[in-house]
């Protein structure tokens, strides 16, 4: 059955009253990114349970075990507390959900899991995201400074995300394979033709750009010979296998040994090593960098109820099971908060919460280059 047709029959559904909307946001939430539309049917059933005087959120994540996490410890508590329901979608790429929200009427979308300061300064460039009244958050006074000001740097000093976790992307591999000290060559590692048909890679142009700078031996955010860069780029596609698109399938690549090398996100590989998988990980300065996620609120939305949404999720208590669900940690200040003992062993965790030795994305170099860069890299991945 198509998408498409799933949605008619739940309508009819609704219509005949076989559906209660308790049951009909559940549905909406679980399958909402799997639609990919925001009219029709979908936006249909959405208005018409908001218009039958249902308080609710929408919220949207990346699926997998970061929507399980905020689903599991998050959102019927919220609910519980509030009264306010929290309508779940996920998605699984930033341009696909910047497409979403652009062709959707202000309001449809609330409130998302933004991820860098390079996709938080994009929503606000487009004029897509709104900013919170920080008075109405009052845990903000509880997260690391330095994941504040990485924000609010990049919007005048205003907040249209609130900090949530960070992660980082370094280099994964496969211990039964490849040694410690063999994978201390760090970003080289991607271009040794001894694993070529093992190696699997992320397939964004910014990962893409930032991995072939270093191998050229330039600034990964200041490269100025972009042509050696694509060069790299071009030569590296012959030895890898797959380019995957998601976490999850780079969970399942991994698990299954069908690559033993990889980018990989620093909670994706929690999870990994956590359910018995010997994967070690690199995230120095020397393959990776580092990057926060945070509670995006957008054009149009129920401003009181999204900020109050987001000082429930950054409670500690609740952050904390959010990051340990998910394995990224919390912007929690470890100075004023007491984490556990599992959120102090996640990779990429910084216990001194200053990020000394983190490498930030610039959003600015990513949001100028991108254009060239997304369609250098779209030629490449076709075999041009």
């Amino acid at each position: 059955m198509t998408d498409q047709k799933r949605y008619e029959r739940l309508l009819a559904a609704v219509q005949s009253g076989d559906i209660d909307r308790r049951s009909l946001l559940r549905i909406i939430g679980a399958t909402a990114a799997a639609v990919g539309v925001t009219g029709g049917p979908m936006g249909l059933l959405t208005r018409k349970a908001m218009a039958a005087g249902v308080e609710s959120i929408r919220f949207d994540g990346w699926g997998g075990i970061v929507s399980e996490a905020f689903h599991n410890n998050a959102f019927p508590q919220f609910t519980e507390k509030t009264g306010t329901k929290v309508v779940e979608g996920e998605f699984g790429d930033t341009d696909e959900f910047i497409s979403l929200v652009k062709a959707s009427q202000p309001g449809e979308y609330n409130v998302f899991l933004v991820s860098g300061v390079y996709d938080y300064f994009r929503f606000i460039k487009m004029g897509l995201a709104d900013f919170v009244n920080e008075a109405n958050i009052p845990n903000l006074d509880k997260l690391l400074p330095a994941t504040l000001a990485a924000f609010r740097n990049e919007s005048e000093g205003k907040l249209a995300a609130v900090p949530f976790d960070y992660g980082t992307t370094g280099i994964a591999y496969n211990r039964k394979y490849i040694s410690d000290e063999e994978a201390q060559a760090g970003h080289k590692l991607l271009w040794d033709e001894k694993y070529k048909g093992k190696i699997g890679l992320y397939d964004g142009f910014q990962t893409r750009a930032w991995m072939s700078s270093l191998y050229t031996g330039q600034d990964p955010q200041g490269a100025t010979d972009t042509a050696a860069m694509w060069e790299a780029t071009r030569k590296q596609r012959d030895l890898v296998l797959k380019y995957w698109g998601s976490g999850q399938e780079f969970i399942d690549l991994m698990s299954k040994e069908e690559i033993i090398l990889s980018d990989g996100w620093s909670g994706r590989v929690a999870f990994l090593q956590q359910n018995g998988h010997d994967i070690g990980f690199i995230d120095t300065a020397q393959a990776g960098f580092a990057w926060i996620e945070g509670l995006m609120v957008l054009k149009g939305s129920p401003m009181e109820a999204a900020e109050q949404l987001i000082n429930f999720c950054i409670e500690p208590a609740v952050a904390i099971a959010i990051a340990e669900g998910q394995n990224y940690p919390p912007s929690l200040d470890p100075t004023k908060v007491e984490l556990t003992e599992k959120v102090k062993k996640l990779p990429g965790f910084d216990p001194t919460g200053k990020f000394d030795n983190y490498i930030w994305e610039k959003a600015s170099y990513w949001f100028d280059n991108q254009d060239a860069y997304k369609k250098e890299w779209d030629r490449i991945s076709k075999g041009a």
